[in-house]
């Protein structure tokens, strides 16, 4: 793997969590430095959604000790995780947008409601038609998120998570229900935002093709397009796939190497390439 550089944003110390008698997380150890991609993947029930909640400290952990931004966030109460949480944004599976909302008010909600990010108001607006214009859906304000296409109502769902612009990005299974094309869309979208913003992100999916085009491709702002990085320069994208079975990290290495794995549970999420 490419020599580690920047600071740690996130953290992993041994973390198990359980529920009831089931273990969801079993000692899970691991570090995402500053401009980092981990691209997670696994089958159903591996313990990657709980993961990601773990980490922002929705889910507590039954041992071991999650540090964000160099804090350790275990057993942080929850006014203090507030601010913490303010740092991250995130992506939910079905984007988890306010039905009741217009696309407008949905992105202005963090700007608006959390306290520590403190946003001018008159300076609201601006931010969000620039963050929608980010997204291409500059023309959606005023609409709700049920006149909307489920491409759409993602974008949207991105805008509202990079509203802040957040040094953290989690996202659970962007691109999932989506047709080919618009899964496109939104990786470029979020390699886009990695690329622009510096961002550390976390990406659940399982779609070895999502994990593919955040390891090779660049956002060139000259151009407004994703060029792909050839084999010599993709050492500086620092992207690490890791593959979780039953609350376990089974794999956490390069694409080259998880390509090369001749582990039958792991072969089953990649598709090797040409």
């Amino acid at each position: 793997m490419a020599e580690e550089t920047g600071a740690a944003v996130l953290r992993f110390e041994g973390v198990t969590v359980r529920f009831d008698e089931e273990t969801a997380l079993d000692n899970v150890s691991f570090e995402s430095r500053e401009g980092d991609t981990r691209v997670i993947l696994g089958a159903s029930g591996s313990g990657k959604t709980v993961l990601l909640k773990t980490a922002l400290g929705l889910i507590k952990p039954d041992s071991g000790r999650v540090l964000i931004f160099g804090e350790d966030i275990t057993a942080m109460p929850e006014e203090r995780l507030f601010e913490i949480r303010s740092k991250a944004g995130i992506l939910f599976q079905e984007s988890a947008l306010f039905d009741s909302l217009t696309i407008e008010e949905n992105v202005a909600y963090p700007l608006l409601n959390i306290r520590s990010i403190r946003f001018p108001k008159e300076e609201v607006q601006q931010r969000v038609e620039e963050t929608l214009r980010f997204v291409e859906l500059e023309g959606t304000l005023l609409k709700f998120p049920s006149e909307l296409s489920g491409g759409m109502r993602r974008r949207a769902a991105i805008a509202r998570a990079v509203v802040t612009g957040p040094p953290l990005l989690l996202y659970d299974s962007p691109t999932a229900g989506l047709d080919p094309i618009t899964a496109y869309t939104i990786i470029a979208l979020l390699i886009k935002e990695r690329d622009l913003g510096r961002t550390t992100t976390l990406m659940v999916t399982h779609r070895y093709q999502d994990g593919n085009l955040m390891a090779n491709f660049r956002y060139n702002p000259e151009q407004g397009r994703l060029d792909p990085v050839h084999n010599g320069a993709r050492s500086g994208i620092r992207t690490t796939f890791m593959v979780m079975r039953e609350g376990r990290i089974v794999f956490e290495d390069d694409q080259d190497k998880l390509e090369a794995s001749e582990d039958p549970y792991i072969s089953k999420f990649v598709k090797r390439r040409e």
